[in-house]
């Protein structure tokens, strides 16, 4: 048996049989990851929003420009 496919046995063997962590996370860390996941939402949201309303902004723009002129 070559050495990968004994790595690869190994790692399935190890995969399949979990054990507990036995740590503690404290609030810190279930904050952190909150945030996280809310900065992250919110930047898609804003990423999104300026695609949308700049060529929105800019068309708009022509626009009274050509009304004024």
């Amino acid at each position: 048996m070559t050495l990968w496919k004994l790595a690869l046995l190994l790692s399935i063997c190890v995969a399949a049989l979990p054990n507990f962590a036995h740590a503690y996370i404290g609030p810190g860390v279930g904050a952190g990851a909150i945030m996280l996941t809310l900065a992250v939402l919110f930047g898609i949201l804003l990423l999104l929003f300026g695609l949308v309303w700049y060529p929105i902004k800019r068309l708009l723009a022509r626009r009274r420009e050509k009304k004024s002129s």
